[in-house]
């Protein structure tokens, strides 16, 4: 595998695509939009060339499935519908599911599809049940087959076994994982075992004597068929955008927070989950105490965190403002805590008075919301930037603000992760609204500066980057938007934080 890109189609689907499928043979590609005619395209993509196209349905299709067997026959689900399409030379016809006077037959809203021999289609209602089809006529409804919606199936050609994945909570008879026979008149449920219940499953797939089930919380775990074992591969993030990051100081292992209300801690070398921690709220800033010992997280509810990173239990927590909490900062000599909210103020705590988190300054004076602070490395001053393009530097802990530029000129910054300022001026493109850069950090070293941005690129410069549209490198790989990006604490990684993808890259410093 080259992961060298084969083909760009250039489509009609001018509001997105909303599902992509192989033939049997490969050859052909169907794609669905999302556009209120729902267009289904069937495309030779090796060749990139659209063979037809035709509105799919008035309501929203989920699934557009050609049969294992063939290379002109699909059938396509959705709200209150199924149709079985052939591809008839250039164009493409189709005939509505048919229910007939089967028992307990309805049109349901119809979720996955699945095929069988002797030209049988099953297809996953919103109900949990499964439908069973013989060419376009139903012939049998498998009554809740999940207790929940039936977000997937898939058959195995091999010998025709039919695994389906749904919402439903684990029982000792039932689970939101099971494999059928060739008819699902029988079947075995799975219990995941991953530390937490596993209730919704959004895809599957079966291959050598294992299941792969992927969850709606962004988990790949992979199930053993004869025993029945679970192995999680892949751990994520859930709903929500991923705010927070931050670094150990000197282990290769860094921290996430997330809308879904939790923190994650990860390690960098095997690319591993090593634990997390709800909260209960949605999180949205974390910070490594200098010495490695404490965690602190900023929540959405304005209230903050301070964990021991060795138990994960709470230190101590307040609530001094009412909303978002932006940034979080230890000072470098681990004795104050910076925290900053939407309220356009920094609170400042002494941390040697214990954990009651006794509030004992804070900034006066600043002009927007609280995006991004920085302590200096004598630990007596902040660097403050603001969601109005602003950046003001303030005294530790009195909060009084610092205009003399002599004074200016002789801090020097233990962090730097403003977008704002002389020494990053070139961050900034052409013609571009100030929303576009999002996160900056320096690297330890203090030679290069990275930045995410609302297009989801990753950007490499060298710092200090004073003028204006600077040289620069760029990487692709989120989805807009990049929310928080950090070097690693030798520099030799950088990890990035998405928005809309709740995804979490980790790239390579050569």
């Amino acid at each position: 595998m080259t992961k060298q890109t084969l083909s760009i189609l250039r489509c009609s689907h001018a509001k997105g695509v909303g599902y992509v499928n192989f033939s049997a043979t490969g050859k052909l590609l169907l794609s669905v939009g999302v556009e209120p005619e729902h267009t289904i395209t069937v495309w030779r993509w090796q060749e990139g060339t659209k063979v037809t196209c035709k509105g799919g349905h008035a309501e929203r299709i989920f699934v557009v499935e050609f049969r294992p067997d063939s290379d002109t026959q699909f059938v396509s689900v959705g709200i209150k519908h199924i149709k079985f399409w052939t591809l008839v030379g250039g164009s493409l016809v189709y005939k509505k599911g048919v229910i007939g006077s089967v028992e307990d037959g309805r049109m349901q809203t119809m979720l996955s599809v699945a095929f069988g021999a002797s030209n049988l289609t099953f297809t996953g209602a919103i109900n949990g049940d499964v439908y069973v089809w013989r060419e376009h006529f139903l012939v049998r409804v498998v009554a809740k087959a999940h207790s929940g919606p039936v977000f997937t199936m898939y058959t195995t050609l091999r010998d025709g076994l039919i695994v389906t994945g749904g919402k439903e909570r684990p029982t000792k008879e039932g689970g939101a994982v099971k494999l059928w026979d060739q008819e699902m008149k029988r079947c075995r449920a799975f219990q995941l075992e991953t530390g937490q219940p596993v209730e919704n499953v959004r895809s599957v797939c079966r291959g050598k004597g294992k299941i792969l089930v992927g969850t709606k919380d962004g988990e790949i775990i992979e199930v053993g068929e004869k025993n029945a074992a679970s192995n999680t591969m892949i751990n994520g993030h859930t709903q929500g955008g991923i705010w927070g990051l931050a670094t150990h100081p000197f282990k290769d292992v860094f921290i996430s927070a997330s809308d879904d209300g939790t923190i994650r801690i990860w390690d960098l070398a095997d690319k591993k989950l090593l634990n997390k921690v709800s909260l209960g709220h949605p999180a949205k800033c974390t910070c490594y105490s200098p010495n490695g010992e404490m965690v602190s997280i900023g929540m959405e509810n304005g209230e903050f965190i301070v964990l021991l990173v060795n138990s994960l239990s709470v230190w101590g927590k307040k609530r001094d403002r009412s909303i978002a909490i932006r940034d979080i900062r230890f000072s470098p000599d681990n004795r104050f805590l910076a925290v900053a909210s939407v309220e356009s103020a920094v609170d400042f705590y002494d941390l040697s008075l214990g954990p009651s988190l006794h509030r004992i300054g804070y900034c006066k004076d600043i002009a927007g919301a609280v995006i991004q602070i920085d302590f200096s490395a004598d630990s007596k001053h902040v660097q403050v930037s603001t969601n109005t393009y602003t950046r003001q530097v303030h005294e530790v802990p009195s909060g009084k603000i610092v205009t003399e530029q002599t004074v200016l000129e002789r801090i020097t910054w233990a962090t730097w992760t403003s977008i704002l300022g002389d020494e990053v001026l070139g961050v900034w493109p052409r013609n571009a609204e100030k929303a576009d850069v999002n996160c900056a950090c320096v690297s330890l070293a203090g030679l290069n500066l990275v930045t995410g941005d609302d297009f989801g690129l990753i950007k490499l410069f060298d710092f200090p980057c004073s003028e204006r549209f600077a040289k620069h490198k760029r990487y692709f790989g989120h989805s807009a938007h990049v929310t928080n990006i950090r070097f690693s604490c030798d520099d030799k990684f950088v990890i990035s934080a998405g928005g809309s993808d709740c995804s979490l890259f980790v790239w390579k410093c050569q």
